[in-house]
């Protein structure tokens, strides 16, 4: 991995030293964006409140990332500051906030506020370079809350990767069809590399069809990673869209897989409905699957740049994973929750 990444580099200088070294008039354009979201979560069918048995102290949710807790919580404020012209450019990435802390859990010191920050060199029409910490290209889903119809998470998102550090180079081989390549550290270790683990990535895009690979040693892991994941959506009509993600993860014979179907559906300019169906497992040899099916109906009702997010879901696993409200096990979690995500620019 070593010498694949020092051969990375060597390519790199030598495409930066074939360019035309003409001098371009700059075009650069500075920016603020970003979002504020709270939400309000309620069990329906199992208890809000702390409880315990012999195992320790539970407080039941979904299982997934950033909309886990109960009554009215926050979720993260997000400034985005990007300094960008047609050649070169930056962009730093900031959340504060509970959402945040997740996304960057494996950052440290002040790099605990940072989910991205990367530099950029546009070499050629169809050649970019990008150093720094980005967020994953592989699922449908992503951290930010405007970025997805549903506020609640899928376990797709919740279990691969959040956020990469590496070089990556995306190159248009037509009008329709990118590649993107990359060497990255491990995942999530977005600030330092404990062991000398690198990760490979590259994603084949055909339109809005995209197919991800990620392969390396994981810190922590004697084996190497590998996932292989499909992203797309489709416009089935001048209001219906139906998303899809599909992933398959696995590290010397565990890990994941699963597979969500996004449907959409615009009522209005102010109002869409969504569901996320999703079966997710976790594998292991000699062991059987746990399993589970997820079921997530939201709203999008936008006022200007508000977005209220009511949503219901329901998770049912193959075994007991969740208390009924008279503390009896259960497979199944009813939730219902109220989010409101505001975005600026």
């Amino acid at each position: 991995m070593k010498h694949l990444i020092t051969i990375t580099f060597l390519l790199v200088f030598v495409a930066l030293a074939a360019q035309d070294t003409q001098e371009e008039t700059p075009d650069k354009k500075f920016s603020i964006s970003g979002s504020v979201d709270a939400y309000f979560r309620t069990n329906l069918t199992g208890p809000n409140e702390a409880f315990e048995d012999e195992e320790g102290t539970f407080f039941l949710n979904p299982g997934t990332s950033f909309a886990d807790r109960s009554g009215f919580s926050l979720g993260m404020a997000n400034a985005i500051i990007s300094y960008e012209g047609s050649k070169v450019g930056f962009v730093a990435d900031l959340v504060f906030g509970p959402r945040g802390e997740d996304a960057v859990f494996l950052s440290t010191g002040s790099s605990n506020i940072v989910n991205q920050l990367y530099a950029y060199y546009q070499v050629t029409d169809k050649l970019k370079f990008t150093l720094g910490n980005f967020n994953t290209f592989l699922g449908y889903e992503v951290i930010s809350p405007v970025g997805n119809f549903n506020y609640s998470t899928s376990y797709m998102f919740s279990n691969g990767p959040f956020s990469h550090s590496g070089l990556k180079a995306d190159i248009a081989l037509s009008d329709d069809f990118s590649l993107m390549l990359a060497i990255m550290n491990s995942t999530d270790f977005t600030d330092i590399n404990l062991d000398g683990s690198y990760t490979a990535g590259a994603q084949l895009g055909y339109k809005s069809q995209f197919l991800n690979l990620l392969y390396g040693n994981q810190t922590g892991n004697s084996e190497a990673t590998f996932q292989v994941d499909y992203t797309g959506g489709t416009d089935l009509g001048d209001s219906f869209f139906l998303g899809i993600n599909a992933t398959y993860n696995d590290t010397d014979g565990s890990g994941f897989y699963g597979a969500a179907l996004y449907p959409q559906y615009t009522l209005s300019e102010k109002l869409a409905l969504g569901l996320r169906a999703e079966y997710f497992g976790f594998h292991q040899e000699d062991l059987d699957d746990d399993t589970v099916f997820a079921a997530t109906l939201s709203a999008n009702y936008t006022i200007e740049d508000l977005t209220i997010i009511p949503e219901i879901r329901l998770d049912s696993w193959s075994e007991d994973t969740y208390f009924d409200n008279d503390l009896e096990p259960s497979k199944s979690l009813a939730s219902f929750l109220i989010a409101a995500v505001y975005k600026f620019n």
